[in-house]
Protein backbone atom coordinates (compact mmCIF):
# COMPACT_ATOMS: atom_id res chain seq x y z
CA UNK A 1 0.00 0.00 0.00
CA UNK A 2 1.23 3.50 -0.81
CA UNK A 3 2.41 5.84 1.90
CA UNK A 4 0.59 9.16 2.22
CA UNK A 5 3.60 10.92 0.70
CA UNK A 6 3.67 8.62 -2.33
CA UNK A 7 -0.09 8.95 -2.73
CA UNK A 8 0.16 12.74 -2.81
CA UNK A 9 3.13 12.73 -5.15
CA UNK A 10 1.43 10.47 -7.67
CA UNK A 11 -1.75 12.54 -7.58
CA UNK A 12 0.13 15.81 -8.07
CA UNK A 13 1.88 14.34 -11.10
CA UNK A 14 -1.44 13.49 -12.74
CA UNK A 15 -3.87 16.34 -12.04
CA UNK A 16 -3.71 20.09 -12.70
CA UNK A 17 -7.03 21.64 -11.66
CA UNK A 18 -7.23 25.40 -12.14
CA UNK A 19 -9.16 25.86 -8.90
CA UNK A 20 -10.85 23.83 -6.18
CA UNK A 21 -12.69 21.13 -8.12
CA UNK A 22 -15.21 19.58 -5.72
CA UNK A 23 -17.68 18.28 -8.29
CA UNK A 24 -16.66 14.69 -9.03
CA UNK A 25 -20.27 13.59 -8.42
CA UNK A 26 -20.97 15.34 -11.74
CA UNK A 27 -17.79 14.39 -13.57
CA UNK A 28 -14.24 13.57 -12.58
CA UNK A 29 -10.99 15.10 -13.75
CA UNK A 30 -8.85 13.36 -16.37
CA UNK A 31 -5.34 12.35 -15.27
CA UNK A 32 -2.39 13.43 -17.37
CA UNK A 33 -1.74 9.88 -18.52
CA UNK A 34 -5.32 9.68 -19.85
CA UNK A 35 -4.99 12.99 -21.70
CA UNK A 36 -1.78 11.74 -23.32
CA UNK A 37 -3.51 8.51 -24.36
CA UNK A 38 -6.38 10.49 -25.89
CA UNK A 39 -3.91 12.56 -27.88
CA UNK A 40 -2.17 9.46 -29.22
CA UNK A 41 -5.51 7.85 -30.11
CA UNK A 42 -6.54 10.96 -32.01
CA UNK A 43 -3.28 10.81 -33.96
CA UNK A 44 -4.03 7.21 -34.93
CA UNK A 45 -7.28 8.39 -36.50
CA UNK A 46 -5.80 11.50 -38.02
CA UNK A 47 -2.94 9.61 -39.63
CA UNK A 48 -4.95 6.62 -40.77
CA UNK A 49 -3.04 4.08 -38.73
CA UNK A 50 -4.63 0.79 -37.55
CA UNK A 51 -6.95 1.14 -34.55
CA UNK A 52 -6.33 -2.34 -33.12
CA UNK A 53 -4.58 -0.94 -30.00
CA UNK A 54 -7.78 0.92 -29.11
CA UNK A 55 -9.80 -2.32 -29.14
CA UNK A 56 -7.17 -3.82 -26.85
CA UNK A 57 -7.79 -0.93 -24.45
CA UNK A 58 -11.44 -1.99 -24.19
CA UNK A 59 -10.42 -5.41 -22.95
CA UNK A 60 -7.90 -3.91 -20.54
CA UNK A 61 -10.66 -1.73 -19.12
CA UNK A 62 -12.96 -4.72 -18.79
CA UNK A 63 -10.30 -6.58 -16.82
CA UNK A 64 -9.35 -3.53 -14.74
CA UNK A 65 -12.93 -2.80 -13.77
CA UNK A 66 -13.50 -6.49 -13.00
CA UNK A 67 -10.65 -6.39 -10.49
CA UNK A 68 -12.05 -3.22 -8.93
CA UNK A 69 -15.55 -4.71 -8.73
CA UNK A 70 -14.46 -8.12 -7.49
CA UNK A 71 -15.78 -10.26 -10.36
CA UNK A 72 -14.11 -12.19 -13.19
CA UNK A 73 -13.77 -10.25 -16.44
CA UNK A 74 -16.11 -12.59 -18.32
CA UNK A 75 -18.98 -11.25 -16.18
CA UNK A 76 -18.39 -7.62 -17.25
CA UNK A 77 -20.08 -6.02 -20.24
CA UNK A 78 -18.73 -2.79 -21.74
CA UNK A 79 -21.46 -0.38 -22.76
CA UNK A 80 -22.22 3.30 -23.11
CA UNK A 81 -24.55 4.33 -20.26
CA UNK A 82 -26.28 3.10 -17.13
CA UNK A 83 -29.64 3.89 -18.76
CA UNK A 84 -28.86 1.46 -21.60
CA UNK A 85 -27.87 -1.26 -19.14
CA UNK A 86 -31.01 -0.63 -17.10
CA UNK A 87 -32.99 -0.84 -20.32
CA UNK A 88 -31.68 -4.35 -21.01
CA UNK A 89 -32.67 -5.45 -17.51
CA UNK A 90 -36.11 -3.82 -17.83
CA UNK A 91 -36.72 -5.44 -21.22
CA UNK A 92 -35.93 -8.86 -19.76
CA UNK A 93 -38.56 -8.76 -17.01
CA UNK A 94 -41.94 -10.45 -17.53
CA UNK A 95 -45.05 -8.29 -17.79
CA UNK A 96 -46.50 -7.46 -14.38
CA UNK A 97 -43.22 -7.95 -12.50
CA UNK A 98 -42.71 -5.72 -9.47
CA UNK A 99 -39.59 -3.55 -9.35
CA UNK A 100 -38.79 -1.96 -5.99
CA UNK A 101 -36.88 1.33 -6.15
CA UNK A 102 -35.78 4.17 -3.89
CA UNK A 103 -37.65 7.47 -4.03
CA UNK A 104 -35.87 10.14 -6.09
CA UNK A 105 -33.05 7.84 -7.13
CA UNK A 106 -31.13 8.80 -10.25
CA UNK A 107 -33.26 8.66 -13.39
CA UNK A 108 -31.01 6.21 -15.26
CA UNK A 109 -31.70 3.59 -12.60
CA UNK A 110 -35.47 4.13 -12.72
CA UNK A 111 -36.87 5.36 -15.99
CA UNK A 112 -36.40 2.27 -18.20
CA UNK A 113 -38.66 0.35 -15.81
CA UNK A 114 -41.33 3.04 -15.99
CA UNK A 115 -41.40 3.31 -19.77
CA UNK A 116 -42.12 -0.41 -20.08
CA UNK A 117 -45.67 0.45 -19.05
CA UNK A 118 -46.50 -3.09 -17.94
CA UNK A 119 -44.28 -3.35 -14.86
CA UNK A 120 -45.29 -2.58 -11.28
CA UNK A 121 -42.70 -0.03 -10.17
CA UNK A 122 -42.86 0.78 -6.46
CA UNK A 123 -40.81 3.53 -4.80
CA UNK A 124 -40.07 3.79 -1.08
CA UNK A 125 -37.71 5.93 1.00
CA UNK A 126 -34.11 4.74 0.72
CA UNK A 127 -33.89 3.84 4.41
CA UNK A 128 -36.92 1.54 4.06
CA UNK A 129 -35.95 -0.30 0.90
CA UNK A 130 -34.74 -3.49 2.58
CA UNK A 131 -37.84 -3.83 4.78
CA UNK A 132 -40.06 -3.15 1.76
CA UNK A 133 -39.02 -6.22 -0.23
CA UNK A 134 -41.93 -8.65 -0.35
CA UNK A 135 -42.65 -12.09 -1.84
CA UNK A 136 -43.93 -10.69 -5.15
CA UNK A 137 -40.93 -8.39 -5.67
CA UNK A 138 -39.04 -9.52 -8.77
CA UNK A 139 -36.19 -6.99 -8.68
CA UNK A 140 -34.77 -4.38 -6.31
CA UNK A 141 -33.01 -1.54 -8.16
CA UNK A 142 -31.07 1.11 -6.24
CA UNK A 143 -27.98 3.31 -6.35
CA UNK A 144 -25.31 2.35 -3.84
CA UNK A 145 -24.73 6.05 -3.18
CA UNK A 146 -27.43 8.59 -3.86
CA UNK A 147 -26.43 11.21 -6.42
CA UNK A 148 -28.44 14.05 -4.89
CA UNK A 149 -27.13 13.91 -1.33
CA UNK A 150 -24.53 11.16 -0.94
CA UNK A 151 -26.57 8.81 1.27
CA UNK A 152 -25.35 5.22 1.25
CA UNK A 153 -27.86 2.42 0.79
CA UNK A 154 -27.76 -0.41 3.33
CA UNK A 155 -26.78 -2.92 0.67
CA UNK A 156 -26.17 -5.78 3.07
CA UNK A 157 -29.70 -5.55 4.46
CA UNK A 158 -31.10 -5.17 0.96
CA UNK A 159 -29.23 -8.24 -0.26
CA UNK A 160 -30.43 -10.36 2.65
CA UNK A 161 -34.03 -9.23 2.23
CA UNK A 162 -33.96 -9.90 -1.50
CA UNK A 163 -32.48 -13.35 -0.97
CA UNK A 164 -35.14 -14.16 1.63
CA UNK A 165 -37.92 -13.31 -0.84
CA UNK A 166 -36.32 -14.64 -4.02
CA UNK A 167 -35.89 -11.21 -5.60
CA UNK A 168 -33.00 -10.25 -7.84
CA UNK A 169 -30.84 -7.20 -7.12
CA UNK A 170 -29.59 -4.40 -9.38
CA UNK A 171 -27.16 -1.86 -7.89
CA UNK A 172 -25.85 1.26 -9.60
CA UNK A 173 -22.27 1.97 -8.49
CA UNK A 174 -21.91 5.20 -10.49
CA UNK A 175 -21.43 7.31 -7.34
CA UNK A 176 -19.41 4.64 -5.57
CA UNK A 177 -16.94 2.83 -7.83
CA UNK A 178 -13.63 4.66 -7.71
CA UNK A 179 -13.73 5.84 -4.08
CA UNK A 180 -15.80 3.25 -2.21
CA UNK A 181 -14.80 -0.43 -2.14
CA UNK A 182 -17.50 -2.34 -4.02
CA UNK A 183 -18.41 -6.00 -4.33
CA UNK A 184 -20.36 -6.60 -7.52
CA UNK A 185 -20.31 -10.34 -6.87
CA UNK A 186 -22.82 -9.83 -4.05
CA UNK A 187 -25.60 -8.73 -6.44
CA UNK A 188 -27.24 -10.12 -9.55
CA UNK A 189 -26.61 -7.05 -11.68
CA UNK A 190 -24.58 -3.90 -11.18
CA UNK A 191 -23.74 -0.96 -13.42
CA UNK A 192 -21.58 2.13 -13.35
CA UNK A 193 -20.54 4.99 -15.58
CA UNK A 194 -16.87 5.80 -16.09
CA UNK A 195 -16.82 9.61 -16.16
CA UNK A 196 -17.28 10.30 -12.46
CA UNK A 197 -15.17 8.62 -9.76
CA UNK A 198 -13.44 6.33 -12.28
CA UNK A 199 -11.92 9.46 -13.89
CA UNK A 200 -12.63 8.55 -17.50
CA UNK A 201 -14.20 10.50 -20.35
CA UNK A 202 -17.91 10.28 -21.10
CA UNK A 203 -19.19 7.41 -23.20
CA UNK A 204 -18.39 4.21 -21.29
CA UNK A 205 -20.27 2.20 -18.69
CA UNK A 206 -19.97 -1.29 -17.25
CA UNK A 207 -22.59 -3.93 -16.47
CA UNK A 208 -21.91 -7.01 -14.36
CA UNK A 209 -24.10 -10.08 -14.71
CA UNK A 210 -24.29 -13.54 -13.11
CA UNK A 211 -22.55 -16.52 -14.64
CA UNK A 212 -25.86 -17.63 -16.19
CA UNK A 213 -26.68 -14.03 -17.30
CA UNK A 214 -29.66 -13.89 -14.91
CA UNK A 215 -32.25 -14.25 -17.64
CA UNK A 216 -31.15 -11.11 -19.47
CA UNK A 217 -31.94 -10.89 -23.18
CA UNK A 218 -29.25 -9.06 -25.21
CA UNK A 219 -31.79 -6.86 -26.99
CA UNK A 220 -29.14 -4.27 -27.92
CA UNK A 221 -26.61 -6.77 -29.28
CA UNK A 222 -24.67 -5.75 -32.36
CA UNK A 223 -21.53 -7.05 -34.02
CA UNK A 224 -19.32 -6.49 -30.94
CA UNK A 225 -21.59 -8.88 -29.02
CA UNK A 226 -20.69 -11.81 -31.26
CA UNK A 227 -18.40 -14.58 -30.08
CA UNK A 228 -16.28 -13.70 -33.12
CA UNK A 229 -16.99 -9.96 -33.57
CA UNK A 230 -15.14 -9.48 -36.84
CA UNK A 231 -17.10 -12.38 -38.32
CA UNK A 232 -20.39 -10.88 -37.08
CA UNK A 233 -20.46 -7.65 -39.08
CA UNK A 234 -23.11 -8.66 -41.64
CA UNK A 235 -26.47 -10.30 -41.18
CA UNK A 236 -27.77 -11.60 -37.85
CA UNK A 237 -25.14 -12.51 -35.28
CA UNK A 238 -24.73 -16.25 -35.70
CA UNK A 239 -23.26 -16.85 -32.25
CA UNK A 240 -23.45 -14.47 -29.31
CA UNK A 241 -20.44 -14.15 -27.05
CA UNK A 242 -20.30 -16.86 -24.41
CA UNK A 243 -19.43 -14.20 -21.82
CA UNK A 244 -21.04 -10.95 -20.67
CA UNK A 245 -19.61 -9.42 -23.82
CA UNK A 246 -22.92 -10.43 -25.45
CA UNK A 247 -24.30 -7.33 -23.71
CA UNK A 248 -21.58 -5.01 -25.07
CA UNK A 249 -22.50 -1.94 -27.07
CA UNK A 250 -20.31 -0.52 -29.83
CA UNK A 251 -17.32 0.84 -28.00
CA UNK A 252 -16.41 4.52 -27.74
CA UNK A 253 -12.78 3.72 -28.44
CA UNK A 254 -11.20 7.02 -27.38
CA UNK A 255 -13.04 6.84 -24.08
CA UNK A 256 -11.78 3.36 -23.25
CA UNK A 257 -8.24 4.34 -24.25
CA UNK A 258 -8.18 7.11 -21.65
CA UNK A 259 -10.19 5.12 -19.09
CA UNK A 260 -7.61 2.33 -19.16
CA UNK A 261 -5.03 4.74 -17.75
CA UNK A 262 -7.43 6.07 -15.11
CA UNK A 263 -8.26 2.58 -13.90
CA UNK A 264 -4.55 1.80 -13.74
CA UNK A 265 -3.97 4.89 -11.60
CA UNK A 266 -6.74 3.99 -9.15
CA UNK A 267 -5.35 0.47 -8.89
CA UNK A 268 -1.83 1.81 -8.28
CA UNK A 269 -3.04 4.12 -5.51
CA UNK A 270 -5.26 1.46 -3.96
CA UNK A 271 -9.00 1.85 -3.45
CA UNK A 272 -8.61 1.69 0.34
CA UNK A 273 -6.22 4.64 0.27
CA UNK A 274 -8.53 6.62 -2.03
CA UNK A 275 -11.47 5.82 0.23
CA UNK A 276 -9.67 6.96 3.36
CA UNK A 277 -8.46 10.15 1.67
CA UNK A 278 -11.91 11.11 0.40
CA UNK A 279 -13.63 10.48 3.73
CA UNK A 280 -11.03 12.47 5.65
CA UNK A 281 -11.73 15.49 3.45
CA UNK A 282 -15.51 15.05 3.62
CA UNK A 283 -15.36 14.87 7.43
CA UNK A 284 -13.14 17.96 7.52
CA UNK A 285 -15.81 19.79 5.53
CA UNK A 286 -18.60 18.57 7.81
CA UNK A 287 -16.68 19.77 10.87
CA UNK A 288 -16.08 23.15 9.26
CA UNK A 289 -19.74 23.50 8.36
CA UNK A 290 -20.72 22.98 11.98
CA UNK A 291 -18.45 25.87 12.92
CA UNK A 292 -20.31 28.03 10.40
CA UNK A 293 -23.70 27.03 11.77
CA UNK A 294 -24.67 24.79 8.85
CA UNK A 295 -25.83 21.19 9.12
CA UNK A 296 -25.41 18.93 6.07
CA UNK A 297 -27.88 16.20 5.24
CA UNK A 298 -27.07 13.01 7.12
CA UNK A 299 -24.87 10.78 4.96
CA UNK A 300 -22.36 9.09 7.26
CA UNK A 301 -19.44 7.45 5.54
CA UNK A 302 -19.97 9.33 2.29
CA UNK A 303 -17.52 11.32 0.17
CA UNK A 304 -20.47 13.47 -0.95
CA UNK A 305 -21.72 16.22 1.35
CA UNK A 306 -24.99 18.03 0.65
CA UNK A 307 -25.86 21.24 2.51
CA UNK A 308 -29.46 22.51 2.54
CA UNK A 309 -30.08 26.10 1.52
CA UNK A 310 -26.64 26.81 0.08
CA UNK A 311 -27.15 25.60 -3.47
CA UNK A 312 -27.85 29.12 -4.71
CA UNK A 313 -24.23 29.98 -3.87
CA UNK A 314 -22.99 27.73 -6.68
CA UNK A 315 -22.65 30.44 -9.40
CA UNK A 316 -20.61 32.77 -7.21
CA UNK A 317 -18.46 29.89 -5.98
CA UNK A 318 -17.75 28.92 -9.57
CA UNK A 319 -16.77 32.49 -10.33
CA UNK A 320 -14.31 32.23 -7.44
CA UNK A 321 -12.78 29.05 -8.88
CA UNK A 322 -14.60 26.59 -6.62
CA UNK A 323 -16.66 23.99 -8.47
CA UNK A 324 -19.61 22.40 -6.64
CA UNK A 325 -23.19 21.56 -7.65
CA UNK A 326 -26.64 22.89 -6.85
CA UNK A 327 -29.04 20.00 -6.36
CA UNK A 328 -32.59 21.10 -5.50
CA UNK A 329 -31.27 24.06 -3.53
CA UNK A 330 -28.64 22.01 -1.74
CA UNK A 331 -24.94 22.64 -2.19
CA UNK A 332 -23.30 19.34 -3.12
CA UNK A 333 -19.55 18.93 -2.65
CA UNK A 334 -17.78 15.72 -3.63
CA UNK A 335 -14.28 14.83 -2.45
CA UNK A 336 -11.95 12.60 -4.44
CA UNK A 337 -8.30 11.62 -4.65
CA UNK A 338 -7.11 14.92 -6.19
CA UNK A 339 -8.69 17.10 -3.51
CA UNK A 340 -6.73 18.51 -0.58
CA UNK A 341 -7.23 20.12 2.82
CA UNK A 342 -6.65 23.45 1.07
CA UNK A 343 -9.64 22.82 -1.21
CA UNK A 344 -11.87 22.17 1.80
CA UNK A 345 -10.65 25.26 3.61
CA UNK A 346 -11.07 27.40 0.50
CA UNK A 347 -14.71 26.35 0.20
CA UNK A 348 -15.36 26.93 3.90
CA UNK A 349 -13.78 30.39 3.73
CA UNK A 350 -15.92 31.28 0.72
CA UNK A 351 -19.08 30.14 2.52
CA UNK A 352 -18.06 32.11 5.57
CA UNK A 353 -17.80 35.24 3.43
Amino acid sequence: MDTTETFAQRVRAEFTPKGAFLNTASNGLLPARGVAALHEAALLRAEGRPLLPLFEDVESCRAGYARLAGVPAHRVAAGASVAAHTGVIAASLPAGAEVLTAEDDFTSVLNPFHVRGDLKVRAVPLERIAESVRPDTALVAVSAVQSADGRLADLRALREAARAHGARTYVDFSQAAGWLPVDADAYDFTATVSFKWLLGPHGAAFLTVPEDFGGLVPVLAGWVAGEAPWDSCYGPVAELAHSARRFDLTHALFTYTALRRSLELIEELGIDAVHAHALTLADRFRTGLAGLGHEPLAAPGSAIVSVPGLGTRQPELSEAGIEVSNRSGNLRAAFHLYNTDADVDRLLEALRG
